[in-house]
């Protein structure tokens, strides 16, 4: 079994954090921290110019980080220094620029070679997922799908040989906070389930233990990006205390469900 069936042997948490905000070092100590108050998996985001499928708030992490001068190969020493203790699995999100230019068959080597489990690329459409998806497989990293409201016909070709988790994106739009997530997740992660047994977990638009926990319900865990994000602007470098104390009540109620 790898770390990323591990995660899912029950209802999982999933933080995000985009790396070098606000800077490597708190970044390090967030993840650590993050661990502590019982994140099942931790998506690090490698920083990118134009991220696409972000709302203001992980834009605006991406552009501090960027400013500080953050690296991929920075980001790959600080995996390095994870790993030391650190034994949940790490999957990085990021986008198809930030891979090319570093070399698709490169970037993969060092995620194994670092102790990745695996990468998400929210630009990449299925049909154009084979170049890195298949470099990905050769070096053990699972290249996590992701299944939006509008694939509808398509969920179930999207579902079927998923590796590591299925990403299911809650809301149409960009990741950010929202008051109330309308989609049906049920009916989405049905179909899911009707094709694979590969874990499937929320995202985009969490806001809070409540949603948290609703969207875990209905799949296999809740992601949270830009509530913790948005802590992060808030405080700066005396974030991490915030941080943790937010994942605990959010992996608190997750955990909390009942036959977890």
């Amino acid at each position: 079994m790898n770390r990323i069936e591990q995660a899912f042997q029950h209802k999982a948490i999933i933080p995000f954090l985009t790396c070098g905000d606000p800077d490597l070092e708190t970044t390090g100590k967030l993840v650590r921290e993050l661990v502590n108050a019982g994140a099942d998996l931790i998506e690090l985001g490698i920083p990118f110019s134009d991220p696409t499928a972000e709302g203001p708030v992980i834009m605006d992490a991406d552009e501090r980080a960027l400013k500080n001068g953050v690296t991929t190969d920075q980001i790959f020493d600080l995996v390095i220094d994870l790993r030391k203790d650190v034994k949940i699995p790490l999957v990085f999100m990021t986008y198809a620029n930030v891979i090319f230019s570093y070399g698709i068959e490169r970037f993969m080597k060092r995620c194994e070679e670092t102790g990745i489990d695996g990468i998400i690329l929210p630009d990449v459409p299925y049909e154009e997922k084979d170049e890195f998806e298949g470099e990905a497989e050769k070096h053990g990293i699972a290249f996590i799908r992701m299944i939006a409201p509008t694939s509808e016909a398509r969920i179930a070709k999207i579902a079927d040989g998923a590796k590591g988790f299925i990403y299911v994106v809650s809301s149409m739009g960009v990741t950010g906070t929202r008051k109330e997530i309308t989609t049906d997740i049920a009916a989405l992660t049905g179909v899911v389930r009707s094709v694979t047994d590969t874990p499937c977990a929320v995202g985009f638009g969490i806001s809070d233990p409540d949603q948290a926990r609703r969207m875990a319900e209905m799949s296999d865990g809740a992601i949270v990006g830009s509530a913790i994000v948005k802590l992060i602007a808030k405080y700066g470098r005396d974030c991490v205390p915030h941080v943790k104390a937010f994942a605990a009540s959010l992996a608190e109620s997750v955990h909390g469900i009942s036959g977890n």
